[in-house]
């Protein structure tokens, strides 16, 4: 079992940066890759960034790359998302997720990219992005 707990939310104008943390609890952190999804009112949760147990693999949905940036310390237990040149279309509650499995340190899971790849999931971190 592994509890995530996201922070860094907030209110921010289009172009402007924002960070946010996941905190992770529980089993050994370094032992799952990690995932960030976000959800828009009305609109189905979708993936935006991934990255292995060792940190040296990552995916990103196109609509962020060179914009976001996704990274662990796991001598923290947390992931990070950096998020930066935000749009208003990034508005959404942003959750992280751990995915459980047996995964080498540079892998993701096969169905990473999915909600359904992911097995522990955080409450969500609310992010608005005004124009």
């Amino acid at each position: 079992q592994v509890q995530l707990v996201e922070s860094g939310g907030g209110l921010v104008q289009a172009g402007g940066s924002l960070r946010l943390s996941c905190a992770a609890s529980g089993r050994a952190f370094s032992s799952y890759p990690m995932g960030w999804f976000r959800q828009a009112p009305g609109k189905e949760r979708e993936f935006v960034a991934a990255i292995s147990r060792s940190g040296g693999n990552t995916s990103y949905q196109d609509s962020v790359k060179g914009r976001f940036t996704i990274s662990r310390d796991n001598s923290k237990n947390t992931v990070y998302l950096q998020m930066s040149s935000l749009k208003p279309e990034d508005t959404a509650l942003y959750y992280c997720a751990a995915s459980s499995g047996s995964y080498s340190g540079g892998s993701l899971p096969r169905a990473y990219v999915r909600a359904y790849g992911y097995d522990y999931w955080g409450q969500g971190a609310q992010v608005t992005v005004s124009s």
